[in-house]
């Protein structure tokens, strides 16, 4: 957790450029893998109807794309997971067609077994090597807190004020676009949920409200020990600068069963 502080604090100094969309939708729920266990979730995104406008000079364009990106994940610690996005693609998009996008390395620190608590947290980072129509700088990252709350009816409260950054200016310049959730767990496999997802611009003056970015999702979730996980959803967009529809597919499952943990001295 020292080492988690301390990235964080680095990482204030610094600044997000516009980005043309995202290869993730998600919403951090601070559970992580088994200790020893590898991971691998897919994730695809289409945008039949979006930004028609680029981001940024040679951006990829929002509408009509597909973009995802191939998530790794190994249990390290009961308190933290290390990731690595490998490859992140677009299979569509308008003027470049299929496209190698680049990678990004994450390091989530969490409390340990998330979904045993009543409230849970975590914090992530996320370093970025872009390719030049993805984002307008080569190297980005994100900083992601993560609180929430599970009630005992079935509901839980999750909340990811993330910040983005591209080592580029003061702390005033930080970009706020944060996403949160709202889940009703039906039974141990199923959920559904409400999410949304915003970008409000830089914290030193936000953008103007029909400038900034705000999508809300309906989702489905479906958990499975033996075979794929699954989350899937339709996200609406409610300003001019979002996207106005997006769908999502999420596919994950574990690449290895659990190994028997060593003790720890």
């Amino acid at each position: 957790m020292r080492l988690a502080f301390f990235i964080f604090i680095s990482l204030l100094g610094m600044r997000l450029a516009a980005s043309a969309q995202t290869d993730e939708i998600q919403v951090y729920d601070a559970e992580i893998e088994d200790q020893g266990v590898f991971n691998l979730m897919v994730h695809n995104n289409f945008t039949p109807i979006g930004r028609k406008e680029q981001a940024f000079p040679g951006a990829i364009i929002a509408n009509d794309s597909v973009n995802g990106a191939a998530e790794w994940a190994y249990g390290v610690k009961p308190w933290f997971e290390q990731g690595l996005y490998l490859p992140v693609y677009s299979l569509h998009s308008r003027g470049e067609g299929a496209t190698i996008n680049g990678f990004k390395l994450r390091e989530l620190f969490v409390r340990p077994h998330a979904h045993d608590h009543k409230f849970f947290y975590g914090l992530n980072f996320e370093f970025s090597v872009n390719a030049h129509y993805w984002e307008s700088r080569r190297i980005t990252s994100e900083v992601r807190p993560i609180v929430g709350v599970h009630f005992h009816n079935g509901v839980d409260l999750i909340y990811n004020p993330i910040m983005d950054t591209n080592y580029t200016g003061g702390l005033r310049n930080l970009e706020y676009v944060p996403a949160g959730r709202i889940a009703y767990n039906l039974n141990e496999r199923w959920a559904v949920a409400t999410e949304e997802y915003a970008d409000f611009g830089p914290f030193r003056q936000f953008l103007p409200v029909h400038n900034q970015f705000h999508q809300v999702w309906a989702v489905i979730d479906h958990s499975s020990k033996k075979f794929i996980n699954v989350e899937a959803g339709v996200g609406v967009g409610l300003t001019a600068g979002s996207d106005r529809l997006t769908f999502k597919l999420m596919l994950s499952r574990d690449l290895n069963s659990r190994r028997e943990t060593v003790p720890q001295h």
